[in-house]
């Protein structure tokens, strides 16, 4: 086994960006992946690409950072196989090349993949258990963001308002199911408890789109979360940091019809988002806050969107935390970040920083 992981003091440190994913969100991860690829300051750091595909193989990418965007990156003249070791002493890959094992010694690991085996906690566990510095949110905050009912408990106990909301197994009976949420008014939302990118949600109009509905949250995961439709604009919130906290300008999600689906999040079809959100100074403030409790009260460290309602009487409500939002150039998180004054690159190396000084 050779290896690499003694490196004279001077060596840049070495980051490695992981994509794609065995996920349903695995292109929009290529897309976010390439924009902090190129955006990263190559005088610091060393950057290592290392691509999970659609079936789950790992492979360390060394080939042209375009073919990330354009998923012609999984090819034989371009990887090699390579996995996250458990093992402390390596905190880094393995990589398998021509029957011979190469360590490779990490000095932080930048996880874009977004939803599940991504952004859930399960990456993050990995890279904890192994040892490597991770730039962005660790397990356990990944994990509870990503359930939309534990994250609503706890932001609740935290004293800021959530929807109603009931949880449905996937063993229950439809009809069941539908009695329970009688409690709720029409339109109401059906959910996957966990699931990204409006994945498996619908906005439930009348009692006979409900089975639908539930079914369709039920691909994505044995538990569906059935909530109160809350009428208010919706309101995301840029946060970068861990002790000392960035907060960037709020955006302002207008719809003309429906909800912010997966289509309408990556065409703006029907929408449009305002940043600054047009709303008064002492209002944002008032959201800015709130989103900085949420932030803390789910452990979230490095970097995270957080996503509220704002409803005609002014009152704020909670909705999720994604901590991987997208991070193209044209992204909502970065955008938020702009209207502050801070470049794209500004903002991926700041997360790098955070992690490498900690």
């Amino acid at each position: 086994m050779q290896n690499n992981s003694e490196r004279p003091l001077t060596q840049k440190q070495r980051i490695a960006v992981i994509f794609g994913g065995h996920s349903p969100e695995y292109d929009v991860s290529l897309k976010s992946a390439y924009s902090v690829i190129t955006h990263i300051d190559n005088s610091k750091y060393e950057l290592v690409m290392l691509g999970i595909t659609k079936s789950g193989k790992w492979l360390r990418f060394s080939g042209d950072q375009k073919k990330v965007y354009d998923d012609t990156w999984n090819n034989q003249t371009d990887c090699v196989s390579a996995i996250v070791s458990p093992c402390r002493e390596t905190q880094g890959l393995l990589e398998f090349s021509n029957g011979e094992i190469h360590k490779v010694k990490l000095d932080a690991a930048m996880p874009i993949l977004h939803g599940k085996n991504g952004e859930d906690g399960t990456l993050q566990g990995l890279l904890e258990l192994a040892g490597i510095p991770i730039v962005g949110c660790n397990t356990l905050s990944s994990a509870l963001c990503m359930d939309k009912d534990r994250a609503h408990k706890l932001i609740s106990l935290a004293g800021i308002k959530v929807a109603q909301s009931l949880v449905i197994d996937k063993n229950t009976d439809v009809n069941s199911a539908m009695q329970q949420a009688e409690k709720f008014c029409y339109p109401m939302f059906v959910k996957p408890v966990r699931a990204g990118s409006s994945f498996g949600i619908t906005k439930v109009a009348n009692k006979d789109e409900f089975p639908t509905a539930l079914q369709r949250a039920f691909e994505h995961d044995n538990m569906a979360i059935i909530e109160e439709n809350i009428t208010g604009v919706e309101i995301g919130c840029a946060i970068l940091g861990s002790d000392e906290l960035i907060v960037g300008e709020l955006d302002e999600i207008e719809l003309d019809e429906g909800f912010f689906d997966y289509k309408e999040k990556y065409t703006l079809e029907t929408s449009n988002i305002h940043v600054p959100a047009r709303i008064p100074a002492p209002k944002a403030a008032e959201i800015k806050n709130t989103a900085k409790i949420i932030y803390n009260a789910l452990g979230c460290s490095g970097f995270a969107r957080v996503d509220m309602f704002l409803t005609p009487s002014g009152e704020i409500y909670f909705n999720e935390v994604n901590t991987i939002p997208g991070f193209t150039l044209h992204s909502r998180y970065p955008n938020m970040l702009k209207a502050i004054g801070m470049t794209f690159e500004q903002v991926v190396n700041k997360a790098i920083e955070l992690t490498i000084n900690t």
